[in-house]
């Protein structure tokens, strides 16, 4: 009776470590692009949406569509496949990770990250049409979702999704200021223009139309001041729009410049910290990967940083020794 029940237990505990062992294999296949099988793993999912784009795009096309129908629906069902295979096995091996290593709760948690989202949102419009009746060219708008995968593949995508989430109230409050214009700038255009043009200008609603392609600087023709009190008027309305257009695009520049910074000096700490010791142990180098990957930082910037470090404890350690006889000073 002992017997089997250790058994039971031995082969429980070799199930557990081999499927501990093929979870481990997977996170690496599916989050590491240091190895082999993960760039080829990466490079196919890549070149899936980016293939899955361009068909939405080009079945917008009635023509085409109806000349390759087949073609569009059979590789619309594969890509849901693989999408939906590489959404389960993310949701397997995200354990691997520090901030979801519990089994329960740490799955859980991941299924509702920004990119567990993304993922979901790239299947979930095929399984709608399956139980609802949508109209399908609704479904293929949403089915565009799918380009925002890509983030995962370009790491500056996912620092600016950040960036545009830090900065989404001084964004806000730049929207706001731009929406206030636009309402008096078409106030203002309204009285000096609503007797000569009131088809375009007859309210306050229709020349709303002119002063938000005015202050966006995008200016399509359409609608024009023809007195020359409205011509004054447009021309500070379009000297005030040139700021206010490039209002939201620096403050995305700016804060896209410092998170940058900001992500640099973290690895930078974490480097020195694997660096006291003189040397990065293979558990380090680990460490500091997924630090990097999670940070969002180019592997080659990593390095960079790497190698200046190192640089760096080397200059310090030989500046502590005397350069003749290699002694260590006494006032290191």
């Amino acid at each position: 009776m002992n017997t089997d029940i250790h058994r039971i237990e031995y082969m429980v505990d070799k199930t557990i470590s081999v499927l501990r062992n093929l979870r481990e294999q997977a996170y690496t296949l599916v989050d590491g692009n240091h190895s082999l099988p993960g760039r080829i793993f990466n490079g196919f999912i890549l070149l899936l949406i980016v293939g899955n784009v361009v068909a939405i795009v080009l079945e917008s096309v009635a023509s085409v569509y109806a000349a390759h129908r087949l073609f569009f629906e059979s590789f619309e069902t594969f890509s849901v496949m693989v999408f939906t295979l590489e959404y389960l096995l993310r949701l397997w091996v995200c354990v691997e990770e520090t901030r979801f290593y519990r089994p329960v709760r740490g799955r859980l948690r991941y299924m509702f990250s920004f990119m567990a989202i993304v993922d979901l949102a790239a299947i979930l419009p095929f399984y709608l049409s399956m139980f609802t009746a949508l109209d399908t060219r609704f479904l293929r708008v949403l089915r565009l979702l799918r380009v925002f995968k890509l983030t995962r593949h370009f790491h500056s995508l996912e620092v600016l999704m950040h960036v545009i989430r830090q900065e989404g109230p001084v964004l806000a409050s730049a929207m706001f200021i731009l929406i206030v214009l636009i309402i008096l700038a078409s106030g203002g255009m309204y009285v000096v223009e609503h007797d000569a043009q009131p088809e375009a200008f007859g309210s306050i609603p229709r020349a709303m139309w002119w002063a938000a392609v005015t202050l966006t600087t995008v200016g399509y023709g359409d609608t024009v001041p023809i007195t020359d009190a409205g011509k004054m008027f447009a021309l500070a309305i379009t000297i005030l729009g040139v700021g206010m257009a490039a209002m939201p695009a620096g403050i995305i520049a700016s804060g896209f410049t410092r998170e940058l910074q900001k992500r640099r000096k973290m690895y930078q700490t974490s480097v020195r910290e694997a660096l006291e010791d003189g040397f990065i142990s293979p558990e380090e180098q680990k460490d500091l990967e997924e630090i990097r990957k999670r940070l969002g930082l180019d592997p080659e910037d990593a390095q960079a940083v790497t190698r200046a470090e190192f640089a760096l404890m080397c200059e310090l350690e030989e500046s502590s020794h005397c350069p003749h006889c290699g002694k260590k000073l006494s006032g290191s």
